[in-house]
């Protein structure tokens, strides 16, 4: 009961800061280069690609691309990453990215993120509070593998 709790709590804090995402995946082209989405958990250039990460709730993320969310589905988050040129603007779509992120538990989960409409994701469980450290390496079309880090906190 407690960790339902905690849940809903945690649900309930994250859904006022992302109703921004609240849109259609479809929509979503290149032009806009994925703007729409909002809720920037970090950005930095990597030799000179600019790569934007995007945390939102797996049930605003559903809701968005106008899905129901699957009946026990333990991942609780969608990890969305954008990458550009950082001379040009040019959004980056082709390369291998893989994310390992390591909960406030100390437990470890490592995902490749596949190639979506303008950026690449994929689903984690952050149920728990505290601090996820979250490590990427990514290799795009010119072969150089860059690595990106950062903290995101669940409240």
């Amino acid at each position: 009961m407690k960790k339902l709790i905690v849940l809903v709590a945690a649900a309930l804090a994250l859904t006022a800061p992302i109703a921004s995402f609240a849109m259609d995946h479809g929509s979503m082209n290149m032009e806009h280069g994925g703007h729409d989405m909002g809720g920037v958990a970090h950005e930095e250039v990597v030799n000179g690609v600019k790569a934007t990460f995007k945390v939102m709730s797996m049930k605003e993320h559903m809701a968005a691309m106008k899905m129901e969310l699957p009946k026990g589905m333990k991942e609780t988050h969608h990890l969305a990453v954008e990458f550009k040129d950082a001379k040009t603007g040019k959004p980056i779509t082709e390369g291998d990215v893989k994310v390992k992120v390591q909960g406030p538990d100390k437990a470890e989960q490592t995902k490749d993120l596949m190639g979506m409409q303008g950026h690449f994701g994929a689903d984690f469980d952050f149920s728990k509070k505290g601090k996820y450290g979250v490590m990427c390496k990514f290799k795009v079309k010119d072969g150089q593998v860059r690595s990106s880090k950062f903290w995101y906190t669940v409240k």
